[in-house]
């Protein structure tokens, strides 16, 4: 039995004092930060969003819009310069794209859209 009680104080002895790595290091400090910086980041962003809801029915613009057909050879911008001649067609184009959510400022001939009226 006393052989058991030698090894058992032999194991509790000092050890040193644990070591980092630069890699450990960055592990241990480096990550915890990076992704506390993006949680910030996302949240201030989240934060200071400009899109916002109308707080009301009665905050709600509606764009008056007619329905255009394109016809064969025409585009985007051409329409935009016969529906509004007196605003900058780019600006119009614009419109058109966002109110018939369009990924790009192509047509096809037959096509119904939505065009700002005045």
């Amino acid at each position: 039995m006393g052989s058991v009680g030698r090894q058992g104080k032999a194991g509790l002895e000092k050890q040193p004092p644990l070591r980092l790595t630069r890699r450990g290091r960055f592990v241990f400090f480096g990550v915890p930060l990076i992704l506390l910086a993006a949680f910030l980041l996302s949240l201030s962003g989240f934060l200071n969003a400009p899109a916002k809801a109308a707080d009301s029915a009665d905050q709600l613009s509606v764009t008056p819009t007619v329905s255009v057909t394109v016809q064969p050879g025409e585009s985007l911008w051409a329409i935009a310069g016969s529906v509004a001649p007196g605003r900058d067609p780019r600006d119009v184009v614009a419109d058109i794209v966002q109110l018939n959510n369009l990924d790009a400022a192509r047509v096809m001939p037959g096509q119904q859209l939505f065009v700002p009226a005045k």
